[in-house]
C-alpha cells in the first residue's frame, strides 16, 4: 500500500495569504483510485481558499484517506490516524475504512468526523464545521486540472467507482459500492485539461476497467461535435487522439478487450495490458468467483502478442488461497511459465474480514504459503529476466521520472510508475523530469534496464 503525504507535492497554483488561509494537513493512503478521490477532495479546498500544509503539526486539522482492504492495511491506516491525532488533535478520517466507522470510533473516539469513500460532500462539510474557510477570490486561484498528488508529467484518470464483481477475497463492492462509471465526455474533458496542464501520460484506473459502461448502457455523450459510447474501446480510441501517453490499468480479460489490442500495435495507446488474472487453476478460480471468461486464456495471450509483438503484460496473482493444492499451485506454475507474462506481482492470502473466501475452504498454513510465494516469485524472476534480456540492443522510448548526477531513473512504455521496473539512463547531457529521451539498451536484470541516452 502506498501513502501520499502533501510534502511530496509541489504547488500547482499561487499561495494565498498564509496569515489568514485555513491550514490542511492530508495523507492519503492505500491505491491509485484511492489517490484520485485525494486529488478531488484538495482540488475542492483548495477552491474555497484553504492552503494545504506539509506537515501535521501547525495546520489547523488533518485529513487522513484510509485503506480498508486488508488488515495489513487497516493497521497502518490505524497508525497514520493515530499519529495524526498525537501530532495535531484534530483529524477528520476518509476512505475505505470509514465504511466501518465503529472501527475508527472504538479506538480513536476523538476524531472530529468519518466520512467512508466517495463522500467528497461529507468530508467538505465536516472541514467546514471544524475551520470555516476564509475565502479571498483573488488569491485562492486553481488550476483547470485541480490539484494533483502524482508528478507533473504523468496522472491517473478514473473512469469509473466502485464494482459489480463478487469475488469472495474483496470487500470492495461493500467499501465503494455497485458499478458507477462517468459519462465519456467527463473523462475525455478532464484528460484534455491534465495534457493542457502538461501531463504526458495518463494511467486509466477503475475497480474494474473492462466492465466501463455496463451499469449506463454504453450510453454516448456528445464530444467535440462527436458521439463517444461510454465503452472501453470506444473512450480509449478517443484518449488516443491527445497524442500522449494511455496506460489501461485493472482490465479483466472479457471478450471484448480483444478489440484494444489493434489500438495498441498502431499507437494509439501504450503496449501494455495490466491484467489481474489472480490464479491460473480453474478449482481456484471458481472458489474465488472470478469474473469475466478465463477459458482459453493462453490461446488469447499468443493472439495479442501476434497482433502486438511489442505488448508488455502485467498481472497480480495471490498463493495460498482458501483450499489451494499443491496440484493447484504446480498448475499455476506450468501456466505461468507458458504464459511468460512480462510484470507480476504475487500475494499471500490474507483474510479480509467478512470476505466469502474465509468460509469456504480450508486455509493454507503460513508456512506453505511463504514456501509457494517464494518459488512462484523465483519462476517469474526467471520469466523476466528473460523477457528483459531480450530487450538489449534496442532503442526505447522512456520517460525521465528522477534526474541524478550522471544517472537519470525513467520508464520505458512498458513500465507503469511505483510498480514496474525502472530504466537507468546515462547521458551526454543533464535530462530534465518529464522529458521523453531514446535509449540504446545495454544491459538488464530480472526487474530493470540500463542504457544510454542517444536521442531526445
Amino acid at each position: 500500500m502506498s501513502s501520499v503525504e502533501l510534502s511530496s507535492v509541489e504547488p500547482d497554483a499561487p499561495r494565498a495569504d498564509t496569515r489568514s488561509a485555513r491550514r490542511i494537513s492530508f495523507i492519503s493512503l492505500g491505491c491509485p483510485k484511492a489517490l484520485v478521490d485525494s486529488e478531488r477532495i484538495l482540488t475542492r479546498l483548495r477552491a474555497e481558499g484553504y492552503e494545504l500544509a506539509r506537515a501535521h503539526d501547525g495546520a489547523d486539522l488533518v485529513i487522513v484517506n484510509t485503506c480498508g482492504f486488508l488488515d495489513s492495511a487497516k493497521a497502518e491506516s490505524l497508525d497514520a490516524i493515530g499519529a495524526a491525532l498525537a501530532e495535531n488533535g484534530k483529524v477528520i478520517v476518509t476512505g475505505c475504512m470509514g465504511a466501518e466507522p465503529e472501527t475508527i470510533t472504538g479506538r480513536f473516539p476523538n476524531v472530529l468526523a468519518v466520512t467512508g469513500p466517495q463522500q467528497y460532500e461529507s468530508v467538505l462539510d465536516a472541514v467546514h464545521r471544524a475551520v470555516p474557510p476564509r475565502h479571498d477570490p483573488f488569491l485562492d486561484l486553481v488550476p483547470p486540472q485541480g490539484i494533483k498528488l502524482t508528478p507533473r508529467h504523468y496522472a491517473y484518470l478514473k473512469i469509473s467507482e466502485g464494482c459489480n464483481n463478487r469475488c469472495s477475497f474483496c470487500i470492495i463492492p461493500r467499501l465503494r459500492g455497485r458499478l458507477v462509471s462517468r459519462p465519456a465526455a467527463d473523462v475525455l474533458g478532464e484528460a484534455e485539461r491534465l495534457v493542457a496542464a502538461g501531463v504526458k501520460e495518463l494511467l486509466v484506473i477503475s475497480q474494474d476497467t473492462g466492465a466501463y459502461g455496463l451499469d449506463i448502457g454504453y450510453a454516448a455523450t456528445s464530444w467535440k461535435g462527436r458521439e463517444v459510447a461510454a465503452r472501453l474501446f470506444d473512450l480509449a480510441s478517443a484518449l488516443g487522439e491527445f497524442g500522449i501517453w494511455v496506460r489501461l490499468h485493472y482490465v479483466y480479460p472479457y471478450p471484448h478487450v480483444d478489440q484494444v489490442i489493434p489500438l495498441m500495435a498502431r499507437g494509439a495507446l501504450l503496449p501494455y495490458l495490466d491484467v489481474p488474472f489472480q490464479h491460473a487453476a480453474p478449482a481456484v478460480l471458481r472458489t474465488m468467483r472470478r469474473p469475466a471468461a478465463q477459458e482459453r486464456l493462453l490461446e488469447r495471450i499468443r493472439s495479442w502478442r501476434e497482433i502486438c509483438p511489442d505488448l508488455t503484460l502485467r498481472s497480480t496473482f495471490i498463493v495460498g488461497f482458501p483450499g489451494e493444492t499443491e496440484g493447484d499451485f504446480a498448475f499455476l506454475l506450468d501456466w505461468l511459465k507458458e504464459a511468460a507474462l512480462d510484470r507480476v506481482g504475487c500475494f499471500r492470502y490474507e483474510p479480509v474480514k467478512g470476505a466469502a473466501a474465509n468460509d469456504l475452504a480450508p486455509g493454507v498454513p503460513e508456512e506453505v504459503q511463504h514456501e509457494r510465494w517464494r518459488r512462484f516469485m523465483q519462476c517469474q524472476q526467471a520469466i523476466s529476466a528473460r523477457r528483459l534480456k531480450r530487450r538489449i540492443g534496442t532503442r526505447q522510448q522512456v520517460i525521465i521520472d528522477e534526474v541524478g548526477p550522471t544517472i537519470a531513473k525513467g520508464r520505458s512504455k512498458g513500465d507503469a510508475p511505483e510498480i514496474d521496473g525502472t530504466v537507468y539512463v546515462a547521458s551526454r547531457r543533464p535530462l530534465r523530469v518529464g522529458e521523453f529521451a531514446t535509449v540504446k539498451i545495454e544491459r538488464a536484470t530480472e526487474y530493470d534496464l540500463y542504457g544510454t541516452a542517444v536521442g531526445f
